[in-house]
């Protein structure tokens, strides 16, 4: 299994992003644009997840279904990445911005928040203030 992230450029919050995976649509899922195939699309198709990056913050993931090829607006081949409408809240970790996505070992990637019936609550707390706190480096 491997992950891959990616920066959801212009998308300060998780309310925003589901508004943005209305389109496009694959097969009834969401669907986010890039340049390249990935080289390990076998190990990313093995339950692998996008992770998504919000103004500095890795803040949630959502597992991903497929890959597909699309022609671009400027006609060139680019990539969907197919993924499921479930976003998954992680917990925040800073990340310098990057061009394109890159690959994010399990290892590296932060965990999950859940249901909010975390031992520690981190994830009862407001969205803003888990932001605050792990850019102060306190979660």
């Amino acid at each position: 299994m491997l992950n891959i992230i990616k920066l959801a450029v212009g998308c300060p919050s998780l309310e925003v992003l589901r508004e943005r995976m209305a389109h496009p649509r694959i097969n009834g899922h969401g669907a986010v644009p890039t340049r390249t195939m990935p080289r390990r699309a076998d190990e990313v198709l093995d339950g692998g997840s996008l992770y998504r990056v919000m103004d500095g913050m890795i803040l949630c993931r959502q597992p991903i279904i497929g890959l597909e090829s699309c022609q671009r607006s400027d006609g060139s081949t680019g990539t969907l990445i197919v993924v499921s409408d479930e976003i998954i809240p992680v917990q925040p970790r800073p990340m310098r911005p990057f061009q394109g996505w890159r690959y994010l070992d399990p290892k590296d990637a932060p965990p999950d928040l859940g249901n909010g019936l975390t031992q520690d609550g981190i994830a009862d707390l407001p969205p803003q203030l888990r932001r605050e706190l792990a850019e102060l480096a306190l979660i």
